[in-house]
């Protein structure tokens, strides 16, 4: 097998073209989001203090689930984009911190899709502006994880609806079900 190349973040990343809606187009599956999970998307919102508020959404059974966090620079001093992401778990009673890692491995230069991942390789995700992605794209974003080390074998694809859900449409899930199914594997 080949030496995994050395992983690297975007240089220069400009948080505030960074900022606003993305959605899911593939990724790992994770044990924090439902497996049927569907029109999930991530909202991103530029605080005063640098740091960026994160708003994760999910549709599973017909019921909006969310989880809200922030993200902010791993070093300060650095220009490679390397985010730590906390987000308090569970949902519903939110005591624990869980912080990741957020690396963004790839932007295109009109920042309408992206390639993000973490330095264990554990976790990746596509996210596109849109929620379909031209099959070009999506296959060269698949090449450049190859190429870091990524088992892209491992990533599912996100079904995203044709005119995705605006806002917060549907009933919530306020009893945070779909976090416990998560931690039990469901």
């Amino acid at each position: 097998m080949a030496a995994k190349k050395e992983m690297k973040a975007v240089k220069g990343l400009d948080l505030q073209r960074y900022m606003g809606r993305w959605y899911e187009i593939a990724s790992f599956p994770s044990r924090n989001q439902p497996k049927d999970g569907v029109n999930t998307r991530a909202t991103y919102t530029l605080r005063d203090d640098g740091t960026v508020n994160v708003v994760n959404e999910t549709w599973s059974g017909g019921k909006r689930s969310s989880i809200e966090g922030y993200a902010y620079k791993a070093d300060p001093a650095s220009d490679e984009a390397k985010l730590k992401v906390k987000f308090y778990v569970p949902p519903f009673l939110p005591i624990f911190p869980v912080v990741g890692d957020y690396w963004v491995l790839y932007i295109d230069d009109d920042y309408q899709y992206a390639l993000i991942g973490q330095p264990s390789r554990n976790s990746l995700w596509i996210l596109s502006r849109k929620p379909h992605l031209d099959d070009e794209i999506y296959n060269q974003l698949i090449e450049k994880a190859r190429d870091v080390g990524y088992d892209v074998g491992k990533l599912h694809k996100t079904s995203q609806s044709e005119t995705p859900p605006e806002g917060e449409e549907g009933p919530k899930d306020t009893k945070g079900v779909w976090w416990i199914k998560s931690i039990m594997g469901k």
